[in-house]
């Protein structure tokens, strides 16, 4: 696996260092590897409580949630339109997982953090409380101003517009001074259609809306750096 960058970033302009303030980083699959497997136990949550709580049969429960991925980008959107369920119920139950025995102290990424000249923030589809979890087992904790969940827009996740909006009215940001960094591409097009610098955590995929890839979070400070006139 790639450990530091090595893919091309020349689609970044420049000369625009001095104006960006904000890097705006996804959590899950963007600050740790997605083969450490978190999102896996989530997953495995997330299909317990459709069956458990919902009682929809378990033979439906994945062809159910790829429908609703596709229709609203996150699977408790349908949840709630289609069957009732109380969001807050859902994000304590799927987000109760163990992080030990997947995720240890990231003492490379807290430093790369901690080099960054600009303000941290998180804008996430989980809970708030699960990012506080996983910030804390990757003992990162203090280097995020602010975490923008789930709620931040009634519930509305990433890709759609509401959330990032709502980021930039709470910090009181023009989209051209955010860094966007996220593994899923579809999460960076929206931010680059609202004018915002993108990040993909991945390999090179040639989309127009990704800027650069990288393959860790941890080499974010080298993005900055090829920013630099």
């Amino acid at each position: 696996m790639n450990k530091s960058i090595n893919y091309p970033v020349y689609r970044l302009e420049s000369d625009i260092e001095h104006k960006l303030k904000v890097i705006i980083f996804d959590l899950d699959n963007t600050l740790y590897p997605d083969e450490l497997g978190v999102f896996p136990l989530i997953d495995a949550r997330i299909n317990s409580y459709m069956s458990q709580r919902l009682e929809i049969p378990k033979n439906d429960v994945d062809a159910l949630r790829r429908v609703y991925w596709k229709m609203y980008g996150a699977t408790l959107q349908g949840l709630m339109l289609h069957h009732r369920a109380d969001p807050e119920d859902f994000l304590q139950f799927v987000h109760d997982i163990d992080l030990i025995p997947v995720l240890k102290p990231d003492s490379t990424l807290n430093q790369a953090l901690s080099s960054l000249q600009m303000h941290k923030v998180i804008l996430t589809n989980a809970s708030r409380e699960h990012a506080l979890k996983v910030l804390k087992t990757l003992g990162v904790q203090n280097q995020f101003e602010h975490i923008f969940d789930i709620r931040t827009a009634d519930y509305r996740p990433k890709p759609h517009k509401e959330p990032y909006l709502k980021v930039l009215d709470s910090l009181k940001l023009k989209s051209s001074e955010c860094v966007m960094v996220d593994d899923l591409p579809d999460n960076l097009k929206t931010a680059k259609e609202l004018g915002m610098h993108t990040v993909l955590i991945g390999e090179e995929n040639g989309f127009p809306y990704v800027d650069c890839c990288l393959g860790r979070a941890c080499g974010i400070e080298e993005v900055l750096h090829r920013l630099r006139p």
